[in-house]
């Protein structure tokens, strides 16, 4: 399967896009950005001057993924959903004259292999979204955020776990610290507010 691209959309020629990635219509990929294979990138998308994508990612519709963010392979970036760059945002410096890009330095926000952001959160730049996690829509993260955890919430806080499957995780009955997927069946161990899976 080849790359599909929109007539619409604008893709750099520098950036690199992997086997069956589809771009939509209106969506921008800047120069140097690097997409995996069979990427999903939605109306109105954005994706900033090397960005670096994984495998079987999917940016919905006018998700804004600023440089240098980084995504693992099979995260999924709800509609809308913002991923800032810029610790101390300002148009101009204290002097009044207009910021240029070497005024500042931008700070990624990394999202690991197969978490997911919901519709219209915001990442605040630098943070970190750990391995499956799942950030609820509208939520504002400012800080990093641990494997498997669940966040809601402005500020962002932690209510729960969820599984590879994106379900909330269930506490199992006289186990206490064991959590279990109720679609899969998969178990998780809870130790010191971090999760990990059995194997």
């Amino acid at each position: 399967m080849s790359v599909r691209i929109q007539p619409s959309s604008q893709v750099d020629e520098t950036a690199e896009l992997g086997e069956g990635t589809t771009i939509w219509d209106l969506a921008q990929v800047r120069e140097e950005a690097r997409l995996g294979r069979d990427c999903i990138v939605g109306r109105g998308a954005y994706v900033g001057p090397g960005v670096r994508i994984g495998d079987n990612v999917k940016l919905q519709n006018y998700a804004l993924v600023y440089e240098p963010a980084e995504l693992g392979d099979g995260v999924f970036i709800g509609p809308a959903a913002v991923l800032t760059n810029d610790f101390y945002p300002r148009a101009v410096d204290p002097d009044g004259r207009q910021k240029r890009g070497g005024d500042w330095e931008a700070a990624g926000v990394i999202v690991a292999e197969g978490a997911s952001l919901g519709a219209r959160s915001v990442c605040v730049a630098g943070v970190r979204i750990g391995r499956w996690a799942l950030v609820a829509a509208g939520a504002v993260v400012s800080r990093d955020v641990p494997d498997f955890a669940l966040v809601a919430g402005v500020p962002a806080r932690r209510i729960g776990w969820v599984g590879r499957a994106g379900v909330r995780l269930l506490e199992r009955d006289g186990e206490p610290g064991v959590w279990e997927c109720p679609r899969t069946g998969a178990l998780h161990d809870e130790t010191d507010a971090t999760l990990a899976e059995r194997t």
